[in-house]
This record gives C-alpha cells, sequence and structure tokens, in this order.
C-alpha cells in the first residue's frame, strides 16, 4: 500500500513553490482557517473586546447588536432569582415540626417521671407510716364517701372542702388537695403530724387518700364550721355569740396550742392560726386544723430554721417576714393567736389586705378605749365587761412586736383561766408609739398602721 501526502494550499497561492514532482487535486473546502496555519496544526482565533463602560454606568449589559463583531447595545439586567424547591421546604418544616415533637415529648417524660418519683416517695412515707395510720382510702372510696363531691362546704388556699359521711352515724368533712402541682410536701407534712397528735382542740384525722395524683384528707365534721362565721360585733345580737363563750372559745384554742407546743414527743409550730383554721362542734368547742404549714421542732423550739415565710397575711408574726425582729420560733403562734383573740374581741378583722406586698395592720384603737374604761364596744353588765377587758389585755400581749415581749402559751391559759382583768397589766401599743398619762393608762393615737413586708 503506497500512502502519498497531502497537501492545502489557499487559493491564491502556486502549486509551483511548493516544490513537488507532481500533484492531483481533490477538492475545494471554504475555510475562515487559513491553510498555511493548517500545514502547521495550529488554530488562532482573534475577536475585539466590546466596550461596555456606557451601558454598565447605566445599570445595564452590553451584547453585540444582531450578532455583529463591531456594534453593542445596552439590555437590562435580569433580576437574579433565588429558586427553592418545593422539596427543600418540606425537608427544613419537617425537621423543625420533628424538632418541637422531640422537645415536647422530653418535657412529658421528665414531668411524668418526676411526678413518678414525688408518688414512689409519698408511697414509702405512707409505707413507713403504718404504725400509727389513719384509715387509706381509694379515690373511689372518696367519691362514694361525698356522694360524687355533692355538696361543697368552702375552699381554701389548699383545696376545697366537701361533706360526707362513713355511716348513717359518721359525718365527715372531706378536703381534696390542690397538689397536682406539687411535690407531695404538704401532705405528707399534714397526714404525718395529724395521726399522732390527739386532743380534745385539735382536729382528728381519720383517713386520706393517695392514689396517683388524686390526694385528700378525711376529718370529722364539725356542724358549725368555722371560727370565721362567728366574728361579729358585740351589738349585732342576732350573732354575737356572748362574752363567756367567747372565752370558753380562745381558752380552747390556747389550750390547743400549747399541746402543740408542748405535748406532743416533738414540738410542733402550726402557722397558720387564723379564724379559718379554727373549727367549732356542736358544743363550740374550738378544733385547730389544717397542718399544711405546721412544722415538726427539735426538743427546744425557741430557734426554729425557715428559708420562707408562711402563714396567712395579717396574722404571721413580724419575725417569720424578717429575722430583725428575732428568731422564729414558738412564739410566732401567739402572735398569731393574739391577732385572732382580738377580732373575736371586736367581731371584725384587724387587717386590710390589698395584695401580698402592700397590706395594713389597722390597729384596733377601742382596745385602749376597752381598757381605759371608756366603752366603745356593747356589754350587757359588769362581768361581760371583765371578760372583754381581760381578752384585749392578753391578745395586746401576743402582738408584741418583739417575741420576747411575748408570753408563753402557758401563761395566756394562766391569764384567761385565773387572772382577774385588773390585775393584768396594759403592754406598750406595738405599732406605734405612745406616752402614758401620771395614772399610768396607755393613750393611743388611734390610727391606721401600716406594715409592710420584709424581705428576707
Amino acid at each position: 500500500m503506497i500512502r502519498c501526502p497531502t497537501y492545502v494550499s489557499n487559493s491564491y497561492e502556486s502549486v509551483l513553490e511548493l516544490d513537488l514532482t507532481s500533484c492531483s487535486k481533490m477538492s475545494n473546502i471554504f475555510s475562515q482557517v487559513s491553510a498555511s496555519v493548517l500545514r502547521v496544526n495550529q488554530l488562532n482565533l482573534k475577536w475585539s473586546k466590546p466596550n461596555c463602560g456606557e451601558c454598565e454606568a447605566k445599570g445595564k449589559r452590553c451584547q453585540w447588536k444582531n450578532n455583529s463583531t463591531t456594534e453593542i447595545e445596552c439590555v437590562s439586567s435580569p433580576k437574579r432569582r433565588i429558586h427553592i424547591s418545593k422539596q427543600s421546604i418540606f425537608i427544613a418544616t419537617g425537621s423543625i415540626v420533628l424538632g418541637l415533637v422531640v422537645i415536647a415529648v422530653f418535657k412529658m417524660v421528665h414531668h411524668f417521671r418526676k411526678k413518678e418519683e414525688d408518688q414512689a416517695r409519698v408511697d414509702k412515707f405512707l409505707e413507713d407510716y403504718r404504725a400509727d395510720k389513719p384509715a387509706r382510702f381509694t379515690y373511689a372510696d372518696v367519691k362514694r364517701i361525698t356522694g360524687g363531691f355533692k355538696e361543697k362546704l368552702g375552699e381554701g388556699a389548699h383545696g376545697a372542702v366537701f361533706r360526707g359521711k362513713l355511716s348513717n352515724e359518721i359525718l365527715v368533712a372531706v378536703k381534696i388537695l390542690n397538689n397536682t402541682e406539687g411535690d407531695g410536701n404538704d401532705f405528707i407534712n399534714e397526714v404525718g403530724i395529724m395521726g399522732k397528735i390527739h386532743h380534745i382542740n385539735v382536729v382528728r384525722l381519720l383517713g386520706f387518700c393517695a392514689e396517683g395524683l388524686h390526694r385528700a384528707l378525711v376529718y370529722n365534721l364539725f356542724p358549725n364550721g368555722s371560727l370565721q362565721s362567728f366574728i361579729f360585733p358585740p351589738e349585732d345580737n342576732d350573732h354575737f355569740l356572748g362574752w363567756e363563750k367567747l372565752q370558753h372559745i380562745a381558752l380552747g384554742i390556747a389550750k390547743g396550742i400549747e399541746y402543740l407546743h408542748q405535748g406532743c414527743d416533738r414540738p410542733i409550730i402550726h402557722f397558720d392560726i387564723n379564724p379559718h383554721n379554727v373549727l367549732l362542734d356542736e358544743n363550740f368547742t374550738p378544733k385547730i386544723s389544717d397542718f399544711g404549714l405546721a412544722k415538726l421542732c427539735s426538743k427546744n423550739p425557741s430557734l426554729v430554721s425557715m428559708t420562707a415565710a408562711r402563714g396567712t397575711l395579717g396574722y404571721i408574726a413580724p419575725e417569720v417576714f424578717s429575722r430583725n425582729f428575732g428568731n422564729v420560733s414558738y412564739k410566732s403562734d401567739i402572735y398569731s393567736y393574739g391577732m385572732l383573740l382580738l377580732e373575736m374581741v371586736g367581731g371584725r378583722k384587724n387587717v386590710d389586705i390589698s395584695s401580698a406586698q402592700n397590706f395594713n395592720v389597722l390597729y384596733p384603737d377601742w382596745i385602749h378605749n376597752l381598757v381605759d374604761g371608756d366603752i366603745h364596744i356593747h356589754v350587757e353588765d359588769e362581768g361581760e365587761v371583765n371578760i372583754a377587758k381581760k381578752l384585749a389585755i392578753v391578745g395586746l400581749w401576743c402582738i408584741q412586736w418583739q417575741p420576747v415581749n411575748r408570753p408563753s402559751i402557758k401563761s395566756v391559759i394562766q391569764m384567761l383561766e385565773s387572772a382577774e382583768e385588773n390585775q393584768l397589766t396594759v403592754p406598750p401599743n406595738p405599732f406605734h408609739s405612745t406616752s402614758s398619762t401620771s395614772t399610768g393608762r396607755l393613750i393611743s393615737t388611734r390610727r391606721p398602721m401600716e406594715l409592710d413586708v420584709i424581705q428576707e
């Protein structure tokens, strides 16, 4: 096989210049490329760069005009659009929803795990508590006892109270505790304390319910309700109980407090003595109730450790708000008892509460009118005057600012039982400055006294 070389030449070139012995023309080819370039196997491209400065100054771009390589024209720049596919949107949305679901599930698991731990702690306490146990009821028992919570007797800060009956002879009050957000401490506290104390002037715990989130306390029902329902001014003849009955109630409450402070294996400070928490049986014998805030103390209850104030505004001792007034001790109950006693004598509340941060203790100016002989309350005879004065003076001693100036509950009982009013010394006015006359009588300025809550 004989191979012949192939040459390429421009149309204007002469083949004689190629120094060929012989040749044959094969074809004519129209090409933009020079033959001399093809012979050396090269390709050279050339173009001119357009001047786009004028277009760019107008905020436009330039392009060749009608495929020309010499003229340009300015055209508007197309707006850039960010394209997000539906798939990307679905993935992002799904991720967010999944994250929220995971967080919600985590919160729920944490919540129910904590509730299980709280319930386990309550169950352990009840297991250890068998030696003293009152009756334990199921929630179904509680519904049956109360007739499906048919008759509500009242509602307090810790729960609603319903009428019920264990039998035709035994009527009870069932308190359903508001503990769905709590940790069970108030329930354990009240059952643990109430199950171990028995006194004529303290409510007796008959039973309890601790089933899941349902917790209830079962007490004897006292037909006369709370003392709050019987605080009326002496001139209200239709409702006022009478001075002898008031003294009977005051003495019974004091004996109940004495039992808590001195008669139990370990002293108990109630921290919430007020008319709502004193119940009256058919003979108007008082019964101290509601031990949710009570505290078991060491053998020496003169110094009690506390991290936060507890009690009902207006009845809380000053040292419970601020240690500047002294140590928290059993004297804190004495202050609450004194405020309760003065309300019983005057037949009105001595507290004006507008908020937890701002409330007034209205100093009962009529008390000094009473003890000075300028009677401004209704009495029938001299014997009743003596009772009224005695209760007022004892109440004044109990509400002294400094705990050391308040009497013990034993001294309170002695004053109520044996002393005549003229044997009792009138204490200083605890709420504002006072002065004494030549006869030694206390003169009050007779004005409301603001008691600001002092943060610890």
